[in-house]
């Protein structure tokens, strides 16, 4: 085995220790934060305004609120990575704050 190799692969190992060190942390941390939980810690109800982003002739994009929908809630919680199936509230805080693309695509006819 050459040296490059062996750097590589010890490397890799100790990214991947590294990782698991902190989301056991991260674990720890959310766990011991719900015996003293508060209505926002360690998780939070989020609620946002579902803007729609249409896009118009000439390239330019209207914005406009989701008449059909206009509220999206999510729960979340204050880690750095995902727990108990939820969400961190950084990324839900930033994935809403996205407007949803509307597309129009013409109608295909059939060729048969």
């Amino acid at each position: 085995m050459s040296l490059a190799r062996t750097i590589v692969k010890r490397s890799l190992i100790a990214l991947g220790v590294a990782v698991a060190i902190v989301y056991v942390g991260d674990f720890a941390s959310v766990r011991m934060r719900m015996t003293h939980a508060t209505p926002n810690d360690p998780y939070e109800t989020i609620t946002s305004l579902r803007i729609l982003a249409i896009g118009e002739k000439g390239g330019k994009t209207e914005y406009d609120v989701d008449p059909v929908q206009p509220r999206q809630t999510g729960v979340c919680v204050h880690a750095l990575f995902p727990h108990n199936g939820d969400l961190p509230c950084w990324y839900l805080k930033k994935k809403f704050a996205q407007p949803i693309p509307m597309t129009i695509f013409p109608f295909v006819k059939n060729a048969s």
